[in-house]
């Protein structure tokens, strides 16, 4: 591979920007100082340094983030604060963007990659991948509203297939579903006469939050998702 090709997926920049990192005199490979963005490596073997600092090459990139509320989920928004201001400097951003969506309310776990194939296939009607929230609602439920979330519920032109519901109190309870419609959790409180007060998305398929704090951003890896 092209040193500049290298470097452009390693997120240190544009073509343009590298040419110019590569000309300063920042780049050594196996230690030896490079001066030209057509050198060839091989990147299962070359060490490159970018001011002495290792550079690791990575077709595919893979992040999750506990969101914080107030932001959209999206790459980019002329007028609302996206979850892409939310990731930290050491991620490398190029071909970045979230898998699915988290309403601009709504906190927990949030995926990210540049791996499209994987992204598509996650978001598939076809894969039913399991998610589980958090949820905090303004009335107790009752053993009835909970066999209808788990039966299903109209949520408006559409019913919603079986679900899990585990009670942690009256007012709280954690929902499992393996669809991802518009504002579903929402709407499937609406459907049995509550309202969500407080949601977070806790597990995505095989990943969790665990203990990762609120904004915080983690790299993980295909096998971590695959699992799945």
């Amino acid at each position: 591979m092209r040193l500049d090709k290298f470097l452009v997926e390693c997120g240190v920049g544009s073509r343009k920007e590298v040419k110019q990192v590569i000309s300063n005199g920042e780049i050594k490979v196996n230690n030896e100082l490079i001066d030209s963005p057509k050198f060839n490596l091989d990147v299962t073997k070359d060490e490159v340094k970018l001011n002495n600092k290792i550079l690791t090459y990575k077709k595919f990139r893979y992040y999750i983030m506990n969101k914080k509320a107030g932001y959209i989920t999206a790459v980019e928004d002329l007028n609302e604060k996206t979850v892409m201001d939310l990731l930290p400097d050491w991620v490398i951003k190029k071909d970045l963007a979230p898998v699915g969506r988290l309403d601009k309310d709504t906190e927990g776990l949030l995926l990210f990659t540049n791996d499209g194939k994987l992204n598509h296939k996650l978001l598939s009607p076809k894969s039913h991948v399991e998610k589980t929230y958090y949820i905090e609602i303004e009335k107790s439920i009752d053993d009835k509203s909970i066999n209808f979330l788990e039966t299903g519920v109209d949520i408006g032109s559409y019913i919603t297939m079986p679900a899990k519901v585990h009670k942690i109190e009256d007012k709280k309870i954690y929902l499992t579903i393996k669809e991802g419609k518009f504002h579903q959790v929402k709407k499937m409180l609406e459907a049995v006469n509550n309202k969500v007060t407080y949601l977070k998305r806790v597990s995505f398929g095989n990943l969790k939050l665990n203990d990762l704090k609120i904004g915080e951003v983690k790299e993980i890896s295909i096998e971590d998702i695959i699992k799945m």
